[in-house]
């Protein structure tokens, strides 16, 4: 009798240690690329072991729920999941019941235009530059720079959606008013692309605000450079032909602000364009000495002073990004 019962602990004990084993200790990797599995809302287990099977990830489609069994509390997550390396069948359950689904990273600077964005998609996997530019031309300043994590398979239209969701929750902080959104948001794209150092970004805004109400032209080299990238024509350099051109946002040959923004700002640049600095200043070049300053003048004397200065310091061997404004 004694001994009848020794054997039936045994055969217990190693029927279930047979299902530790398999979920808990039997890693496993059949596949040599790393591989996708997408799941479904609504998936069964069992339907989620054929998947996780058929791409190699798990030996067998039943260890899937019989790893559930040991969780029973936790629910599989939909999303697509990547797999790289060998992995027990516990392992794999608790992946997928955390929601630990596979992402793609997009970073977008600060002053980024549609054309930058959409480089920046095509390269991170997402979707076809001109896919998304066409998605994404008519939101341009609205696209809010930071960094985006999606999932494969995103459409154009929805990552606009979710940048813009992130613009507006910024305007609302920052207590922007809907009527002037559009005349902000331009003026704010200038300043940003105009714009090194964050504390001068009110400064600047209040220059153009200050050739605004003059009438004066901006003369806005990004506005220059915006007008040859819708135009097509854009080789990386101002050229006087640029200068001439007759497109609506070239601020060389238009005056007032351009049709609308020619790029994304940030935070920063949006409050300085919502609360110019006081100035009297109509005039600003960079230093030249890669601080990324700029001299303000009111008259053009002095700036014509500061703008020989600047060469000079670009003769030097200093290469600033700014130029004369």
């Amino acid at each position: 009798m004694k001994l009848s019962r020794i054997l039936a602990a045994v055969a217990l004990a190693g029927a279930l240690g047979v299902p530790h084993y398999l979920v808990r200790m039997d890693s496993y990797r059949g596949f040599e690329q790393p591989v996708f599995v997408d799941i479904p809302r609504g998936t069964s287990s069992l339907r989620i072991g054929e998947k996780l099977a058929e791409a190699g990830v798990l030996r067998n489609p039943f260890l899937f729920p019989l790893a559930r069994l040991t969780k029973p509390s936790s629910k599989p997550q939909a999303g697509e999941y990547r797999f790289e390396k060998a992995a027990t069948p516990a392992e794999v359950f608790a992946r997928i019941a955390r929601g630990d689904v596979y992402l793609v990273e997009l970073r977008v600077p600060e002053g980024s235009d549609v054309f930058d964005i959409a480089e920046k998609v095509a390269a991170a996997g997402l979707a076809p530059a001109d896919e998304f530019l066409h998605a994404a031309k008519t939101r341009e300043g609205r696209l809010f720079p930071s960094t985006y994590l999606f999932r494969r398979g995103i459409t154009p239209d929805e990552i606009c959606r979710a940048m813009e969701a992130q613009f507006n929750k910024v305007w609302s902080e920052l207590k922007g008013a809907a009527g002037e959104r559009q005349r902000i948001v331009t003026l704010a794209s200038i300043v940003e692309t105009e714009a090194v150092l964050a504390e001068e970004r009110p400064k600047i805004a209040g220059v153009y605000m200050n050739r605004l109400a003059k009438g004066m032209r901006l003369e806005c080299d990004p506005t220059v450079e915006y007008a040859a990238k819708l135009d097509g024509r854009w080789k990386g350099v101002i050229y006087k032909t640029d200068l001439e051109s007759a497109n609506p946002y070239n601020t060389y040959r238009h005056e007032g602000l351009p049709p609308g923004p020619v790029a994304n700002p940030g935070r920063d640049s949006l409050k300085a364009a919502l609360h110019p600095e006081e100035t009297d200043a109509l005039y600003f070049v960079a230093r030249g000495d890669q601080s990324g300053g700029h001299v303000f003048s009111k008259e053009y004397s002095e700036h014509q002073k500061a703008v020989a200065a600047y060469r000079k310091g670009q003769r030097n061997g200093h290469h600033d990004t700014g130029a004369p404004k």
